[in-house]
């Protein structure tokens, strides 16, 4: 048995992760879904690591997995607790120092983001329905709607606080269909930053929504 701890993207809802815990859960796994204070404006990225490392507390053979602006945190958390492996699925990945505010001008996400839209053939601009919900089910949108919640301002402009990419086995999860963080972006950023490749992965943004078993395979196919 691991422990996977799993950290939401923007607006910290811990509601996010909630069929990759049922399926990690059914196969034996213990599975931690953090709630963040994302639409706390006194709250950021310190009190994001602050409530992820106390979901760790003295927990073993922990498998930290982020999603999307969690990318953010988990290296935070990984220099202040033992974590075995981390994983980041669909997610920014910073370089020390930087904040979220910085990432998406210096990664080029934006051009990224129209240039996959234009040769996909679907809307440039940006909508949920479009870019975050189009391969979920509608009944999982909707149950979604009363979990949705903004992310306050304070955690874009707040770095990564760390010196450097902590020495922990990491892994990087791209969605084949993510329209917000297309895949190829995602190789690049991937190899870039970190030096590693992405392993594609079935489904869009919200992958733990859409694809939660093709996830749990994946995060369970390469244990530490």
């Amino acid at each position: 048995m691991s422990v996977f701890v799993l950290i939401p993207g923007a607006g910290g809802a811990a509601w996010y992760w909630h069929r990759v815990v049922a399926e990690l859960q059914a196969r034996g796994h213990e599975a931690v879904a953090v709630e963040l204070p994302g639409p706390d404006g006194s709250a950021g990225l310190p009190e994001y690591a602050d409530a992820v490392a106390e979901a760790i507390g003295d927990r073993e053979r922990v498998v930290l997995v982020a999603q999307s602006m969690g990318g953010f945190t988990a290296p935070m958390v990984c220099a202040r607790v033992p974590v075995g492996q981390l994983v980041l699925v669909n997610a920014m990945i910073p370089v020390p120092g930087e904040t979220p505010g910085q990432w998406w001008d210096n990664t080029g996400s934006e051009p990224a983001r129209v240039a996959a839209a234009q040769a996909g053939g679907y809307a440039v601009e940006f909508d949920l329905d479009t870019y975050f919900l189009h391969d979920v089910p509608a009944e999982v949108a909707a149950a979604g709607e009363a979990h949705a919640r903004p992310e306050a301002d304070i955690a874009f402009g707040q770095p990564c606080a760390v010196a450097r990419w902590p020495e922990v086995t990491t892994r990087v999860l791209a969605g084949a269909d993510d329209r917000f963080f297309p895949v190829e972006f995602q190789r690049r950023v991937a190899r870039d930053r970190l030096g590693v490749s992405a392993e594609e992965v079935p489904g869009g943004h919200l992958v733990a929504l859409s694809h939660p078993v093709e996830l749990v395979d994946r995060l369970t196919g390469r244990l530490p």
